[in-house]
């Protein structure tokens, strides 16, 4: 017996044997029932329009409109359904402009049946949901993004310096001592020693480990 209020799910997928799967899985979920189909992203809004679903399980690449295009034009709208974008498909940019649309989850083709199924109900129910992968694809993007940031900022910092100050701070950053950057950079030692008081004034530093770090930072050192 289906529920008073199932879930309406509609299927967006460019592959004739990918929606039949989805909807012989889901058909077989007494809470959850299949509504309409689609082959491309196009279609979406005029479908979402006739049978106002719940869900949308919603592919990336197809012919005409992606499902990242359609899930931005879809979410746009007033009332949209809660969308989970469902691919092969697991590149960082997928997956951060599918959640900055508005999508309320991403999960991968090879995601376990019954974790689609799961998936379906909770996002209906307002609740987001990423795969393990997914989740963890994240997290490094966002440490990525915390090394980005920390670049920028040295890069910022060491843009205070003339060439040669640069220069310096990059020797230091490589771990030579005075009398080595004086015979790499042909300078004079007390020249060289020069440089690195300039460097730590104008940019509030302590010490040489201070400097090292910011070039390494900044990613002028391997």
């Amino acid at each position: 017996m289906i529920p008073d209020d199932p879930v309406d799910v509609l299927i967006v997928d460019d592959d004739p044997l990918v929606r039949a799967g989805l909807t012989m899985m889901l058909g077989g979920t007494p809470d959850i029932r299949v509504v309409a189909e689609a082959g491309d992203g196009a279609e979406v809004l005029p479908l979402v329009a006739r049978y106002a679903p719940d869900v949308v399980l919603m592919d990336i690449r197809m012919p005409g409109m992606d499902g990242l295009a359609a899930t931005e034009a879809l979410r746009a709208g007033e009332r949209a359904p809660q969308v989970i974008v469902l691919t092969t498909f697991d590149a960082d940019r997928h997956v951060l402009r599918a959640l900055r649309a508005g999508a309320a989850g991403f999960l991968l083709k090879d995601t376990p049946p019954e974790e689609i199924v799961a998936a379906v109900r909770m996002v209906a129910q307002g609740r987001p949901v990423l795969s393990p992968e997914v989740t963890r694809r994240l997290i490094a993007r966002v440490a990525d993004s915390d090394h980005d940031r920390r670049r920028e900022r040295a890069m910022a910092r060491l843009a205070l310096l003339n060439d040669r100050e640069r220069d310096v701070a990059v020797a230091v950053g490589q771990g030579r001592s005075n009398a080595e950057i004086g015979a790499v950079l042909h300078l004079a030692l007390p020249t060289v020693k020069t440089h690195v008081s300039n460097i730590l004034t104008k940019l509030d530093l302590n010490n040489r480990v201070q400097i090292a770090l910011l070039a390494h930072d900044a990613g002028l050192v391997d």
